[in-house]
């Protein structure tokens, strides 16, 4: 039973970092579902930015404990996902 798992992209992950590889290296990072697959991912994105990633890379961040503004909290944990597309690829982050 091979189901694609729709809405795996929750959203584009946009920092300082993620900007920089997607101009320099065309490398594109986004936040995806706990439960999502290279495979899944493939398929989403191709269907959503009409683009073919030459390969994907699956990074699991853990949990952290913060101290902002004197108060203790938990950055919750969160799967990121790194696109890399060909040379002439772009994916419009407009989406």
């Amino acid at each position: 039973m091979n189901t694609i798992i729709m809405n795996t992209i929750i959203k584009p992950r946009i920092t300082e970092k993620s900007g920089i590889l997607s101009q320099n290296q065309n490398i594109f990072t986004f936040e995806v579902a706990k439960n999502s697959t290279k495979s899944a991912i493939l398929s989403e994105i191709k269907s959503l930015y009409k683009v073919v990633p030459e390969k994907i890379r699956i990074i699991n961040l853990p949990a952290k404990r913060v101290f902002v503004r004197g108060k203790r909290g938990m950055q919750s944990a969160v799967k990121k996902a790194l696109v890399y597309l060909k040379k002439g690829d772009k994916i419009d982050e407009k989406l």
